[in-house]
């Protein structure tokens, strides 16, 4: 069984909130540094703080924040921004959302060379694009790893958390199916148990967007 240690390694800790506070992410930094998460998945407006937070600590924790978020219909040049502003204040990990709209148009060379231009804003640093699973087909969302193994992008991600549906078994194993080798998976959304979280990861997820699995973890210890 994948030790409770391991799994942490593939959590980006998350805290996406519309009204989370600066005492909230303390709190998700502090769990994230304690528990040596993945990363911390923040709003935008917080990662500039965390990173001097994290620094001021010694710690090389990542920091993780979303772009475009989270409904994706922004405008190619607005999440560009959004990405190399989240860089220049210390994220070393992007998060954004495809344009669903294009995803139901067909619009595959717009999708690929949004996904390339963020990528370009983020430089060296890590992209996943987050699909929003739940509101595409199967056969829309096999096209969307196509796209994504023909981009630049790192991972691909299977929701926001904020629509109908998070992540599910069957999703994930899709997506193991038609991802190439080197692009990753990050299941995210919905995650309310640390045996569904293993579960993730058996079935090909590289890494869980979650804001229970530490909350879990540190509940078994008491």
């Amino acid at each position: 069984m994948i030790s409770n240690e391991e799994l942490l390694s593939h959590v980006d800790h998350t805290l996406l909130n519309v009204n989370a506070t600066w005492d909230e992410i303390v709190e998700i930094l502090d769990d994230g540094m304690k528990y040596h998460t993945a990363s911390v998945c923040i709003p935008p407006s917080f990662v500039a703080p965390a990173a001097a937070y994290i620094a001021e600590a010694n710690s090389d924790l990542s920091v993780c924040t979303v772009i475009g978020f989270p409904n994706g219909y922004q405008t190619t040049a607005t999440k560009a921004y959004e990405a190399e502003d989240a860089v220049l204040n210390g994220a070393s990990e992007i998060d954004m959302v495809v344009n669903v709209g294009w995803v139901k148009e067909n619009r595959w060379d717009w999708i690929i060379d949004e996904i390339n231009e963020v990528k370009e804003a983020c430089g060296e640093k890590t992209l996943k694009v987050i699909i929003e699973s739940c509101l595409l087909t199967e056969e829309e969302i096999v096209a969307m790893c196509q796209a994504i193994n023909h981009s630049h992008a790192d991972y691909i991600k299977t929701s926001t958390g904020f629509s109908t549906e998070g992540a599910t078994f069957d999703v994930i194993k899709l997506m193991a199916e038609h991802m190439d080798s080197n692009k990753k998976i990050k299941a995210a959304g919905g995650i309310s148990s640390l045996e569904d979280a293993r579960k993730f990861l058996e079935l090909g997820a590289d890494r869980l967007g979650s804001s229970r699995v530490v909350k879990l973890i540190k509940a078994g210890e008491k």
